[in-house]
């Protein structure tokens, strides 16, 4: 029996994944998602606050990979993100899909440590809407 490969080391902790949701109904009939977003992450126990509000403060250090995704309150309403605008000495977010899916997500990993707080944006897709809706209050990544 040949011998079992080592599994390739990433990181030793679980990304952290923020998920947005998006009241497309609302979002479309104000031409913003301002009180019709709420904003969660999977690092409660890390330190970070802000849950179901637009303003979450994620807790990074440098390593944590991030992963954003998106879900419509709606189930039949479509939301996705269009962009990430966030300060890329700390963190690139790149769109990618699930394979054998056109189900897309954004994943990052945090450059360095101590990065104090660092506000992003993040565009959403909303309906038929070709013009993505960018967030108005910013959620945070702080180190």
């Amino acid at each position: 029996m040949p011998p079992r490969q080592k599994p390739r080391e990433t990181s030793s902790r679980p990304p952290i994944a923020i998920t947005a949701v998006v009241d497309a109904v609302g979002a479309l009939a104000g031409d913003t998602v301002h009180d019709h977003l709420y904003l969660y992450d999977t690092n409660k126990a890390g330190g970070s606050t802000g849950f179901g509000t637009e303003q979450l403060r994620t807790k990074v250090r440098a390593g944590d990979r991030v992963v954003w995704n998106v879900l419509a309150l709606e189930c039949e309403a479509f939301v996705g993100i269009a962009d990430i605008v966030v300060d890329k000495d700390v963190i690139e977010p790149e769109r990618q899909t699930y394979p054998g899916t056109d189900v897309a997500y954004w994943i990052g990993t945090v450059k360095k440590d101590d990065i104090g707080q660092v506000p992003y944006q993040i565009k959403f897709l909303v309906g038929t809407r070709t013009i993505p809706i960018t967030t108005t209050l910013s959620p945070t990544l702080v180190g």
